[in-house]
């Protein structure tokens, strides 16, 4: 069922992009944005690696300089039926983890510092199947894609309003293209919200089956959703959704404020993870 929200997600995001590409232009901007979605599409499938590491200034490690994290990721990457990733260590004191890459036999894990000072083995090996089950289940590339969509969305409604006839039309047009100037690119953000999370979810299950210990990784979460309120991180807001907890400091709290966020609520996730580990996954 998560697959097919998440594709359903992806699908309202390319409808609301030609959308407003044809409330703009018309059938020739709708052309158009369909060729620059694809464009924007296809860069960020190909670099999104080297990326996301700069983002996180991250470097990429082997069996000799990380012999017991690289060991770690080996043993769970065969659990999982996956390709050895590459492995990197990001610099940060604060204890976060996230997978990029455009397809398994791509893809890097890449995990801080701190969560190397902070977390027991097992929370660790949660956390790195976490990781390994978003390779597992594409969610990197489904990510990037909907973090450049929704980018493009932003883009398309600005250049459209200034330049597509937004401001040159009736009362009525005008009105309607500054609400779509600023409804369009609320709604895009809230697509990728929801995609998002609904990937968190799905990576927690699917880890949690990896290791067959739901707990570890409950305990895993708590302990990193501490750390990332009380250690700030210098990253890049556009790569903050890859990370197992989010990275940047202060939430969002409430029901309404709670559509805005990035990942699940740290409660809820550990409340999944228990009702798993009470069914004996």
């Amino acid at each position: 069922m998560s697959y097919v929200k998440t594709f359903g997600l992806m699908a309202l995001l390319t409808v609301l992009f030609v959308g407003i590409a044809g409330f703009f232009g018309g059938s020739d901007w709708m052309v158009g944005a369909l060729l620059f979605a694809a464009l924007f599409n296809f860069g960020s499938y190909w670099f999104s690696d080297r990326i996301v590491l700069k983002m996180y200034r991250a470097r990429v490690v082997g069996p000799e300089e990380a012999p017991e994290l690289y060991a770690m990721v080996d043993v769970l990457r065969r659990r999982a039926d996956l390709p050895m990733p590459t492995v990197a260590i990001a610099p940060s004191s604060q204890p976060n983890a996230f997978a990029t890459g455009r397809t398994p036999e791509r893809a890097v894990v890449c995990v801080t510092q701190g969560i190397l000072e902070s977390l027991s083995r097992d929370e660790l090996a949660g956390v790195l199947a976490h990781e390994l089950a978003h390779i597992k289940n594409r969610d990197m590339l489904i990510g990037t894609v909907a973090a450049t969509m929704s980018a493009a969305i932003v883009t398309l409604a600005r250049i459209g309003f200034w330049f597509g006839g937004g401001r040159d039309r009736d009362a009525v047009g005008a009105i309607s293209g500054l609400l779509m100037l600023i409804l369009a690119p609320l709604a895009a953000l809230l697509v990728q919200m929801a995609i998002s999370r609904t990937g968190e979810y799905r990576a927690d299950r699917v880890g949690a089956e990896i290791t067959g210990r739901p707990l570890d990784l409950a305990s895993a979460l708590r302990r990193l959703e501490a750390g990332a309120q009380r250690v700030p991180m210098q990253v890049n807001p556009a790569a903050a959704h890859l990370a197992i907890v989010n990275p940047l400091r202060g939430g969002t709290a409430g029901a309404f404020a709670s559509l805005f966020r990035t990942h699940p609520s740290t409660e809820e996730r550990v409340r999944r993870l228990e009702e798993q580990a009470g069914r004996g996954a």
